[in-house]
C-alpha cells in the first residue's frame, strides 16, 4: 500500500503542477509578495495532497516563537517536504538557490518569480556577498530569508557540515536567527521515492541575537540549538 499511495502521490502531484506552472507565469505583473502568496498555494495544495494520499500529517512546536519582523531562519534539511511545507508554516520566505536553475525554460522562469536567492555556490566568498546583497534586499521587501546552513539535504541523524551564509546574512542585515529542527526525513526520505505515513515534527527555538556578535558565534549557537532538539525528535 506504501508504494501504492506513493505512485498516486506522485501522479496527482505531477499532473497538478502543469497548470499551475502557467498560472505561475500569469503572476509575472504582481508585486513580489502577491506573487508568492498566489504561487505558494501550490504548496498548500501539496501538502493536503500528502495527507489524505500519503497520510503524512505535521505539527508545529515553538510557534510563540516567531518574530514579528522579518529573520533569517536557519533549518534543518532532510528532504523536500521542508522546502514545501514551509511556505505554509512561516510568513512569506525567500531561499537560497542556485542561480544556473533559473535558466531552466518554464521551471526556472517559476522559480524567478518566487523571489529566491539566487547564486553561484562555486564563488566561494563572492557566494557571501549575493547572499548578503540579495537577502538584504528580500528582508526590507516584507520576506523571511529560509537558508538550510548544511548545504545540502542529510539523512536522520546525520549532522552535516554547518556553513556560515544566513549566519552573517543575519549578522550583517542587523536581523536574529531563528533556528528550526524537524524530523521529514523520516516519512519523506531524501531522493526517495516511497513516501511513510506518519507525523512530522517541526521545533521552532527562540530567536538568536546577532547584535554585536559574530557569524561564527550566531552559526555556533544555532548548531548547538538545532542539533540538541535533533536528539528529541
Amino acid at each position: 500500500m506504501i508504494f501504492l499511495r506513493s505512485l498516486v502521490f506522485l501522479l496527482v502531484k505531477a499532473v497538478l503542477t502543469i497548470p499551475f506552472s502557467l498560472i505561475t507565469l500569469m503572476t509575472f505583473p504582481l508585486p513580489a509578495l502577491a506573487r508568492y502568496r498566489v504561487i505558494s498555494q501550490w504548496s498548500r495544495i501539496v501538502s493536503w495532497l500528502a495527507r489524505v494520499i500519503v497520510g503524512i500529517r505535521y505539527r508545529v512546536e515553538g510557534l510563540e516563537n516567531l518574530p514579528s519582523e522579518p529573520v533569517v531562519i536557519l533549518a534543518k534539511h532532510q528532504s523536500a517536504w521542508e522546502t514545501i511545507v514551509f511556505q505554509q508554516i512561516f510568513p512569506p520566505i525567500s531561499f537560497v538557490l542556485k542561480k544556473n536553475l533559473l535558466y531552466i525554460p518554464f521551471f526556472g522562469w517559476g522559480l524567478a518569480l518566487f523571489s529566491p536567492i539566487a547564486i553561484d555556490r562555486g564563488a566561494g566568498r563572492e557566494a557571501l556577498k549575493q547572499i548578503e546583497a540579495q537577502g538584504r534586499a528580500r528582508l526590507k521587501t516584507g520576506f523571511w530569508v529560509l537558508i538550510f546552513p548544511e548545504g545540502t539535504r542529510v539523512m536522520p541523524g546525520v549532522a552535516g557540515k554547518y556553513q556560515a551564509g544566513g549566519a552573517y546574512l543575519a549578522t550583517k542585515a542587523g536581523v536574529p536567527v531563528l533556528p528550526v529542527a524537524h524530523n521529514a526525513g523520516r516519512f519523506w526520505p531524501k531522493n526517495g521515492f516511497l513516501k511513510y505515513p506518519g507525523e512530522i515534527v517541526v521545533r521552532v527555538g527562540p530567536p538568536i541575537p546577532t547584535d554585536g556578535r559574530k557569524a561564527a558565534q550566531v552559526l555556533a549557537d544555532s548548531e548547538s540549538w538545532i542539533e540538541a532538539a535533533m536528539r528529541g525528535l
